[in-house]
């Protein structure tokens, strides 16, 4: 009699990985949708990183998340599509056939939870997108796939914005700190790629005061639910996307990759997640 086949799993790859809520989402699906799968955080140090993702499947996985500090690495260990190359950084891995691929479903995660969030957005001719680094790229590569332009990308550290934006073209323009006084009262879009704001980190501090009414303002930070930057522009009626919105979006198209559907982002799945980040402060 031959061994019953084994449900699929999949994991996310990081160290350390213990703060993901990640298992809580695919979980989630895989109880809606009936699968008999399975979603595990494993914990691997970057000098065994790449015997683990070379050796994958045998690990019993179908595919994988991967967060700080390996998605630069898992480029080079995998087959990129346009996006995570375009991105410089890997955040999804699955098999077809043989060949391990890999994707940045951070771009559609922030672009999906803005049209979620946000409908019409991308009626803005420009935007503001604070910091240079991973998560930035992904913003950026979003908001001029969307046709959004120019960015204005602020960082205090000129030469890492500088070098984003020669990766991106002309329509990418980086400017310093200083320039926010210039630049906020005629964009319709701001976004806080930075960890400014985070639970433990230093304040942002920004006046979105000078923004127009008609203005969006983004966090993707999600500790705590509600940034301060968040808490402002609501207070002055602006529409808003946080950071947790983009982490349930994100992991979409993984999981139909992994066990063959596609989910939806609910309330109730939300909720679900907002609890345990609530419980866990």
């Amino acid at each position: 009699m031959p061994a019953p086949e084994k449900a699929p799993a999949a994991c996310l790859i990081g160290w350390p990985a213990a703060h993901s809520r990640s298992p809580i989402i695919h979980h989630h699906w895989l109880h809606r949708f009936g699968i008999k799968g399975g979603y595990s955080i494993e914990a691997v140090p970057p000098e065994g990183f790449a015997e683990f993702v070379q050796n994958l499947s045998h690990h019993g996985f179908v595919g994988a998340n991967v967060t700080i500090p390996h998605k630069e690495r898992a480029l080079l260990l995998s087959e990129p599509d346009e996006r995570a190359r375009a991105v410089g950084a890997a955040n999804t891995l699955w098999y077809d056939g043989a060949t391990l691929r890999a994707t940045n479903t951070d771009i559609e995660g922030f672009i999906n939870n803005l049209d979620a969030c946000a409908p019409g957005w991308d009626a803005c001719a420009e935007a503001v997108v604070l910091g240079a680094g991973g998560s930035a790229r992904a913003v950026v590569f979003g908001l001029l796939e969307r046709g959004v332009g120019p960015v204005h990308l602020v960082n205090r550290t000129a030469d890492r914005a500088r070098a984003l934006a020669d990766q991106f073209g002309a329509r990418v323009a980086p400017r310093g700190w200083e320039a926010l006084g210039e630049l906020l009262p005629r964009v319709k879009l701001l976004v806080n790629t930075t960890s400014l704001g985070m639970k433990g980190q230093p304040a942002l501090e920004i006046d979105v005061g000078l923004l127009p009414a008609q203005a969006v303002v983004a966090d993707l930070v999600y500790v705590p639910l509600e940034t301060p930057l968040l808490a402002a522009a609501r207070a002055r009626g602006l529409r808003t996307a946080d950071g947790l919105g983009m982490l349930l979006h994100q992991a979409v198209r993984g999981f139909e990759l992994w066990f063959g559907q596609r989910p939806q982002v609910t309330p109730e799945l939300r909720a679900l997640v907002e609890a345990d980040l609530v419980a866990a402060r």
